[in-house]
Parts: C-alpha cells; structure tokens; sequence
C-alpha cells in the first residue's frame, strides 16, 4: 500500500490542499494530529481529511486546546489566542471528530504518535538522548511522530547489548528504508507550518511494500494563507513565521 504520511495541518487549508495535490495516488492516510490551531480554516481542514481515503488520525495537543482538554496557560500568548480562536470557530460535528481521536497508538506494523511514544501530547523529539527510552515504549518496526514542524529520523542500531542511537536530518526528496531491520522514529515535518527554514509544506509517502519512505515538500499560497489570518484577526506572527518557514 501507498501512504501518505502527514501531520501538524494547524488549519492551513492551502498548504493542506497543496500536499494533497502533490502527493499523487495513495491508498491510506496516516495523520499524526494539530489539524486545528494557528491557522485561519480550522473547520475546512477537518472536513478535508475527514474526506480521505482509509484514514488513520490521531489528536495533538493543538487539537486538545481547541476543544478545552488542556490548560491554555501553558501556551505562549500566540498559541492560547489561536486556540480561543478556534474553539469559537469549530462546528459541532468538528469537535466531535477531534474529540474522538486518540494522541497515540500502535498496530502490528507501525506505531503513531503526535508528539512521542512515552508522552504524545507534549514531548518533542529533537535529540539522541531521548531516543531510547521512546523505543522503549513501542514494539513495532518504526514509529511516525509529528509535533516538532522538522523532518527528523532516530535510529535505533545494536550491537550484541549495546545500543546506539542517530538524529538524522533529511532533506526534501531523501529516503529511508523502513523494513532494513533498525528501528526508526520518522517525523515527516509539518504541513501547516513548517519550522526549519524552509516555508514548503512537508509531508511523506510511505510504500508499505518496499518499505521506502520519502520525505516530500511542495511549495503553496503562503500569501493567501496570510491575508486569511489577519482578516481572522489571529496574531500578525502566524503569518509571518509562515513566509520565513520558522
């Protein structure tokens, strides 16, 4: 099967759409959560990746502010306006299908995770040391996370008891072999609001018979997106990190 691998949309229809229109033919759809918050089309978002073929979707902690699962104090001032925004703004039938998705889980196959496995709401996964006790916590081959905005890779290699672990950064186009016997901890990078300096929204294909993942960007109205935005009154900096792609 042909995947496609996306996740932190953070109500960014146009980067949303333009994922959907690169991706080409896909069979299943993993989303790894914060469909809402930051952006101006927290519904419209919903509504689309509800529409997708086979979808497996899971919550992040945007999605959870939004519906008032979190204490917004431990937002910064930008995030907790976005979220009182979109908590305003989301339908019945929306926050009911956010309300539903789990923040974590774990097939025969592959594991998913919005933030990490030991803690899929807040943990961001950014550096070796946090790999091992994060394998710890699943047994699948590989585990697809979200939450940071970075395309990043753990590895997990052994040799006899020893046990090493690599953060690889990978760049549009890179791939990986997901079934050449190491462990891996995938981050795609994040659709709505890409954070490594690149503004192109990121996402992955997974082909679950070759085992290859590909790490993907495709460029979008970023100006449109802005102009939605301010005309919400959202926080003029959400548009602007969108341009810079921090």
């Amino acid at each position: 099967m042909r995947y496609l691998v996306l996740t932190d949309i953070h109500a960014n229809l146009e980067a949303l759409e333009a994922v959907l229109e690169d991706a080409g033919d896909y069979d299943a759809v993993l989303c790894l959560g914060d469909l809402v918050g930051y952006g101006p089309n927290p519904n419209e978002c919903v509504e689309r990746v509800r529409e997708l073929p086979d979808l497996t979707c899971l919550a992040g902690n945007h999605d959870w502010a939004a519906l008032g699962k979190l204490d917004l104090s431990t937002f910064n001032s930008e995030a907790r306006k976005a979220a009182e925004w979109t908590r305003d703004q989301l339908r019945d039938d929306v926050s009911a299908f956010l309300g539903e998705l789990p923040p974590k889980l774990e097939t025969e196959d592959f594991a998913l995770a919005h933030g990490s496995p030991r803690d899929p709401i807040w943990e961001y996964l950014v550096v070796d040391y946090q790999g091992p006790p994060n394998f710890e916590e699943f047994s699948a081959p590989f585990c697809f996370v979200g939450h940071t905005h970075v395309p990043r890779t753990f590895v997990e290699t052994k040799n006899g008891s020893n046990v090493h672990v690599e953060v690889q950064m990978p760049g549009a186009g890179d791939e990986v072999d997901l079934a050449d016997g190491d462990r891996r901890i995938v981050n795609p990078g994040g659709v709505g609001q890409p954070r490594n300096g690149d503004p192109r929204a990121a996402y992955g294909i997974w082909d679950s018979e070759t085992g290859i993942f590909t790490f993907r960007r495709v460029p979008y109205n970023v100006s449109a997106t802005q102009k939605k935005i301010q005309k919400a009154g959202l926080p003029g900096v959400l548009g602007t990190r969108l341009r810079l792609g921090i």
